[in-house]
């Protein structure tokens, strides 16, 4: 099973969505979970993972199918081999559950494959722990959708915002 996952902030709350679904071309999810924290930690720049795997973690821990891969709207590892909010996930999931990392810019000198998708010009940049990076960019570029981002990746990142707004 695939998820893909990500998180929205409302002052000082937090709301995760994650989107099941059992093969990476699927155009819709077979199953949507959403999980919200009440109070999330401050940002603090080079520790993003601390804001955001707490809620992470919660809404995979809602998943009653066990999860392969799961897809962030992230880095895995940054610069310097520095891990990132990937890395941190693939370790908290006890390295079982394989993390693929798309990013919509650069950052410094992170390793990524680049990526491109549909008609774009701009690159995604895909990371991965648990599998090569080649195989998880060759995942990505396999998912649904005519356009530089995944449908489900554009699909997860609406619905926390929405579910966001409902609290």
């Amino acid at each position: 099973m695939f998820a893909c996952l990500d998180v929205h902030y409302h002052q000082h709350s937090g709301t995760a969505a994650c989107l099941l679904f059992p093969h990476i071309s699927d155009p819709k999810p077979a199953e949507t979970i959403v999980a919200s924290l009440t109070s999330t930690a401050a940002y603090v720049p080079g520790e993003f993972y601390k804001r955001e795997l707490p809620i992470l973690l919660k809404v995979l821990s809602k998943a009653a199918t066990p999860i392969n891969v799961a897809i962030i709207d992230s880095y895995v590892d940054l610069a310097d081999n520095k891990p990132g909010l990937g890395r941190y996930l693939y370790r908290a999931l006890e390295e079982k559950t394989a993390v693929i990392g798309v990013a919509k810019s650069r950052f410094r000198q992170a390793a990524a494959v680049e990526l491109l998708r549909g008609r774009s010009q701009s690159p995604l940049f895909v990371t991965a722990a648990g599998l090569p990076q080649t195989e998880a960019a060759g995942l990505i570029k396999q998912m649904h959708g005519p356009y530089r981002l995944p449908t489900l990746l554009k699909q997860v990142d609406s619905t926390c915002r929405r579910a966001a707004k409902s609290l």
